[in-house]
């Protein structure tokens, strides 16, 4: 199966010697929520690159003395991972720093290529070597053999994107320039922004903006390439327009925090927006609505709002778990829902709950939720979910590998409510959902709820045979 991952990354350019690993750190930080299974930072003081990658979340793997050690510079980039059970670890840790007689560079990426495979193997038949399995390696590898004729890295860049196929968001540092990328379609979100003394930084979501002070300017197009040195910012505009933007819906639904702007919809909007529809589309005669921390809260108002039926705070979260929906093992998954989670009985006792959540993809989660309710002394339990049902894989970058793991391909509505535990069971709908951003959307991917994939999915996902043989010869573990 293909190698799914969702990452969060970013980038800083200043025009003096400033503290480019701290601020990269607390970007980082905001964007914790998009991967949290390694990181990484590379520094570049005035040339000579600093590079730090690690397994784990930012604040155990980047301790006070990393960012020491890293130091001063006038450019940063960052990157904060989620992989797949076959590459697990710092292997696969990104940024990924390339050295090349035409220049060095390092990249960060948030994205999967739908012609990885036969890009890779055409490369490694041209005699390249590859020591990871990332997206990442394989788009240096045809930005560096671009580069070989190209007058710039941006032009390598430019043409590079010809080859490219899929979903990537990208921050490229040289040692005088910082490089932003979004694929033409603009699978994943990326912004940038400027702070007050004229420092740019790009990211993957506004909040990583404002925690580094800096004003959101606007987001980077689809097919779009920003370049930023010290004095000015150019945009080369080649790619742009290409095809109609198809940006990840699932962003808006799950992915995103519901502070951050994405291509000027704002996710907290879009989640209240939801909620409306799911109370016009699937009503119900209930006491109480409530939301599944994090990402079904706002739905859940929205729900309240729509509906007339009061919202009430029925969990309390553990604010130190990791989501389950990104936890590689099922066993995972499972254990995070049990100490994660916990009903407030007064809230719930008694009475008709509507249960709005993001998604149910495997319903392993959900029916461990929905018992929390009902041992929590809910009478009837009516979930409501602001996803369609999902009955494709993913080949742009979302966990959702395959039809067997899906419960909506393996079961009717009436059975998966039956499964979950839930008195009753209403999805949103493929047109409610493709509403929320209302008159701003930017026109949206929902490929793995209809099967209407904006690219030629690919012929061959097997990965899996890279990183067995990584393995075979030494890992990291």
């Amino acid at each position: 199966m293909s190698i799914h991952e969702e990452c969060g990354i970013f980038g800083i350019c200043r025009g003096t010697l400033g503290d480019v690993a701290l601020d990269t750190y607390f970007g980082l930080q905001a964007l914790q929520h998009r991967g949290q299974e390694s990181c990484g930072i590379a520094v570049n003081h005035d040339g000579l690159f600093h590079l730090f990658t690690d397994a784990g979340v930012v604040s155990e793997a980047i301790s006070p003395g990393t960012i020491s050690m890293l130091g001063q510079g006038n450019m940063a980039i960052g990157h904060v991972r989620y992989g797949s059970d076959h590459e697990r670890g710092r292997i696969n840790a990104q940024p990924l720093v390339v050295d090349h007689f035409k220049g060095r560079m390092a990249l960060a990426n948030n994205g999967s290529l739908v012609n990885y495979l036969e890009l890779r193997t055409q490369y490694e038949k041209q005699g390249s070597i590859f020591h990871t399995t990332s997206d990442v390696e394989v788009i240096s590898c045809a930005i560096t053999r671009e580069r070989l004729t190209a007058p710039s890295l941006e032009e390598a860049v430019n043409r590079a994107m010809h080859r490219l196929k899929g979903s990537y968001s990208l921050v490229i540092m040289t040692p005088k320039k910082l490089i932003a990328v979004r694929d033409p379609l603009g699978f994943k979100p990326l912004c940038y922004g400027q702070c007050l003394d004229g420092t740019y930084v790009v990211a993957s979501e506004s909040c990583a903006l404002d925690a580094v002070g800096a004003r959101l300017v606007r987001d980077i197009r689809p097919g779009e390439i920003l370049v930023f040195d010290r004095e000015e910012m150019r945009s080369l505009l080649d790619h742009c327009g290409s095809a109609p933007a198809k940006v990840c819906v699932f962003e808006y639904i799950y992915f995103a925090r519901p502070d951050s702007v994405m291509d000027k919809v704002s996710v907290h909007h879009a989640r209240l927006k939801a909620g409306e529809v799911l109370a016009k589309e699937h009503p119900v005669e209930a006491d109480i609505v409530i939301g599944v921390p994090d990402s079904g809260i706002d739905a859940a108002i929205g729900y309240a709002r729509a509906s007339g039926i009061p919202y009430g705070l029925g969990f309390i979260k553990n604010k130190y778990i990791g989501r389950t929906f990104i936890a590689p093992r099922q066993m995972e998954r499972e254990t995070g829902v049990r100490i994660k989670l916990n009903p407030i009985a007064e809230e719930v006792a008694g009475k008709r709950v509507v249960l709005v959540d993001d998604s149910i993809v495997r319903g392993t989660t959900s029916k461990k939720i929905v018992r929390l309710l009902r041992e929590a002394g809910a009478r009837e339990v009516h979930m409501r979910v602001t996803a369609p049902p999902f009955i494709n894989p993913c080949y742009y970058g979302t966990d959702i590998k395959s039809r067997d793991s899906l419960i909506a391909c393996l079961y009717p509505l009436e059975k998966i409510a039956d499964i979950i535990g839930a008195d009753s069971l209403g999805y949103i709908s493929v047109e409610g959902v493709r509403s929320i951003a209302g008159n701003m959307s930017p026109g949206f991917c929902t490929a793995c709820f209809d099967g209407d994939y904006p690219t030629q999915a690919p012929q061959s996902v097997e990965r899996d045979r890279f990183s067995k043989r990584l393995m075979r010869v030494g890992g990291t573990r």
